[in-house]
């Protein structure tokens, strides 16, 4: 994701902070969800989402669609993969899985070897 794209996803456009409420639209999930997996209550991300866990998360989570996307060549179809495909490299789970277990980098090196053309 170029700098241009990563600008619809900040809280305003003077501010250097991802949006929960914008990265949670764009992957589908409920505020909820994202709270969960960030490890936080569902009010910090209205009351302090520039917090490290939140923020942490969700840069994990548009790093991993950035990937994605350069894998599959298309955006939605990068979400819907994220979200549904059961990985076998990964004991069935799914990327989105993945990220909230912290586990961004094995993610990210997946799609580096898909794109490659070594696994997929």
């Amino acid at each position: 994701m170029n700098a241009m794209q990563i600008t619809a996803f900040l809280d305003s456009p003077e501010s250097p902070y991802l949006s929960p409420a914008k990265v949670a639209r764009t992957m589908s999930l409920r505020l909820q969800d994202l709270a969960d997996s960030a490890h936080v209550h569902r009010n910090t991300l209205n009351a302090r989402p520039q917090s490290p866990k939140v923020q942490a998360l969700l840069q994990s989570m548009l790093r991993v669609l950035s990937a994605a996307t350069e894998a599959f060549g298309n955006r939605e179809v990068a979400l819907s993969w994220m979200r549904n495909e059961p990985v076998p490299a990964f004991r069935h789970k799914t990327a989105l899985d993945l990220v909230c277990e912290g586990r961004t980098e094995a993610v990210v090196s997946y799609l580096e070897s898909v794109s490659a053309g070594f696994v997929g």
